[in-house]
């Protein structure tokens, strides 16, 4: 919250400065003779005053950044949740299955056997 008042801060102080064209009214008596502050002494607090709030903001922007970068806790119930599931439960575990010995397949209808060992010989198969 302090760094949201910072900011807002810096935002009314920077409105309340006058600008480098705002001289030009002076001559048709617009003259900052009856400000609070005189006639050269709020531009120069306004903008100390401005430099300090920058910094302040600055420094602010750091140390919010530094301690969000150091909060590893979860912050919401479900995040919670989902964190002991993953603690909980174990990886599944695949086991190896023997698969039994297939019988061979049928010939291909139209083909000689001598066809046929031709193909398996050439596919690169072992045959007993």
């Amino acid at each position: 919250m302090f760094h949201v008042g910072v900011a807002l801060l810096i935002v009314v102080l920077v409105l309340l400065q006058r600008g480098k064209g705002a001289s030009a009214g002076t001559g048709f008596g617009g003259g900052a003779s009856g400000t609070v502050f005189g006639s050269r002494g709020s531009a120069s607090f306004l903008s100390r005053a401005t430099a300090v709030l920058a910094t302040l903001f600055f420094c602010t922007s750091l140390t919010l950044a530094y301690l969000a970068g150091q909060q590893t806790a979860p912050t919401s119930l479900l995040e919670q949740v989902i964190e002991q599931d993953e603690s909980t439960t174990a990886p599944p575990r695949f086991e190896t299955i023997e698969l039994p010995d297939l019988p061979d397949l049928p010939e291909l209808p139209g083909l000689e056997s001598e066809e046929v060992e031709l193909l398996e010989s050439a596919g690169g198969e072992n045959t007993e």
